[in-house]
């Protein structure tokens, strides 16, 4: 299993540059996560109920694990109904992505839209001292955007 973490360009910012936004200033602190150990259909009722594609999976130390979304229950779903299983007891750790992607808090926040683009991901997990802080997905990237408009872009 792997977590790899993109640090992404260290450039000095520039006085009135937009280079001092971080990722850590929109990323979301207030997460839903789930378990290992919780059924897919746990998920898929959180999915539903908090109206989010997916979320990061921890361990019982708040230690990044996986990350589960509406692609994974859906593949679920298909594989319960095709083989005739029932999905009671299908667990998020065999069904989850164990190999994540997470970025630093650090990074700009448009070096972060580079790395949604390249990488073709709806989220991304931030991690300290091997603890989950923070995600960030495309829309709190859009809302940064957002703010910065009247800004330079240089």
């Amino acid at each position: 299993m792997g977590i790899k973490n993109y640090i992404g360009k260290r450039a000095k910012p520039k006085k009135g540059s937009t280079e001092n936004i971080k990722v850590s200033d929109y990323m979301s602190r207030n997460l839903t996560t789930f378990r290992p150990e919780q059924t897919v259909l746990e998920v898929m009722n959180t999915l539903i109920k908090k109206k989010i594609s997916g979320g990061p999976v921890v361990n019982g130390k708040n230690e990044l694990v996986g990350i589960i979304s509406e692609g994974d229950c859906m593949k679920q779903i298909s594989n319960s109904r095709y083989y005739n299983q029932p999905m009671e007891d299908v667990r998020v750790e065999d069904h989850m992505v164990k190999e994540v992607e997470t970025i630093d808090g650090e990074m700009n926040v448009f070096d972060a839209a580079d790395k949604f683009l390249t990488a073709r991901r709806r989220r991304f997990p931030i991690v300290e001292n091997g603890k989950l802080v923070g995600l960030i997905s495309q829309k709190d990237v859009l809302k940064a955007a957002l703010q910065l408009k009247g800004h330079s872009w240089k």
